[in-house]
């Protein structure tokens, strides 16, 4: 499958891509641990996570699947994963869920096919 539109070669794409790689590193830069923040899915039925974590892919989930539920993240997730982050942590969650989001949508769209980004390449 090839994809529908070369990212790199639109310089509007790519320098859009280019900022949301910058906004990736602001994440990382957080203090929201780097393993919660690159935590993958099958969570519910994995015994790996901590209750952290668990909180962080519920709120991820609801997060994501907004169009599923018309209040969009239930009080009960936000208030579980405000157990456990303080409120700079949360505005890092919420900001790394909209970036995946951002680049999920964008690959879905172009049906860009998976692993063939190279690492450094919009930096």
């Amino acid at each position: 499958m090839n994809a529908r539109l070369n990212l790199f070669e639109s310089q509007v794409a790519a320098k859009f891509g280019r900022h949301l790689v910058a906004a990736g590193q602001v994440l990382a830069e957080s203090t929201v641990p780097h393993a919660t923040l690159n935590l993958v899915a099958v969570w519910r039925e994995a015994t790996v996570f901590t209750d952290a974590e668990r909180a962080a892919l519920e709120l991820a989930e609801q997060g994501t699947r907004i169009a599923d539920a018309a209040d969009g993240v239930t009080d009960e997730v936000w208030a579980n994963a405000a157990k456990h982050y303080d409120e700079e942590q949360l505005a890092a969650l919420v900001c790394a869920i909209a970036l995946i989001n951002a680049f999920n949508r964008g690959n879905v769209m172009i049906r860009q096919p998976a692993g063939s980004y190279e690492p450094g390449r919009l930096h």
